[in-house]
């Protein structure tokens, strides 16, 4: 199961582009899963409901199961967050997944970045793990020093979507 993260600053379009590479990636063939880092408490269960009832009473997981679809919400208590390759192991096996979030990771990543007046300057010179680069406008890697860093317009998914199935298929 490949990795791949798609990395930048709060705003870049990261969401937008996952959402865009995902049917492409499946047109092609492969099998595709997400995982998104959230720097925000996030509750996916409804107060009230029968599963949130059971999570407050104190169960550790509740499984909620559908004819579409099943959750499993674990509740950390006191434990930490899990590292990345913890929660990898509880997704079934697939082509690639997506992972939004997590930037200073050391797994392979895809860096978007638009320069604007309040964005930081690009993580790609400094980080081995970025394999790629998606901007607007063009930037020129060899300016950063890594001159053999693909570099794609943020606005061709296409070929965003043609590099991605070929790192996927790479053993």
């Amino acid at each position: 199961m490949k990795v791949l993260g798609v990395s930048g600053w709060s705003g870049c379009g990261k969401t937008t582009l996952i959402s865009a590479l995902i049917p492409r990636l499946r047109a092609r063939g492969l099998t595709v899963s997400t995982l998104k880092h959230a720097h925000h408490d996030v509750d996916l269960d409804t107060p009230g409901k029968d599963t949130w009832r059971h999570r407050e009473a104190g169960a550790q997981e509740v499984m909620l199961a559908t004819g579409r679809r099943w959750a499993l919400l674990h509740e950390l208590r006191e434990a930490p967050e899990p590292p990345l390759d913890e929660l990898l192991t509880h997704l079934q096996p697939v082509d690639v997944v997506l992972v939004e979030g997590w930037k200073t990771g050391a797994y392979p990543k895809l860096e978007l970045w638009r320069p604007t007046f309040e964005a930081p300057p690009p993580r790609f010179p400094e980080d081995p793990a970025i394999i790629a680069v998606a901007c607007a406008p063009l930037l020129d890697p060899a300016a950063y020093g890594r001159p053999e860093l693909p570099v794609f317009p943020l606005a061709n998914v296409d070929d965003i979507t043609d590099f991605i199935a070929r790192f996927a298929r790479t053993p």
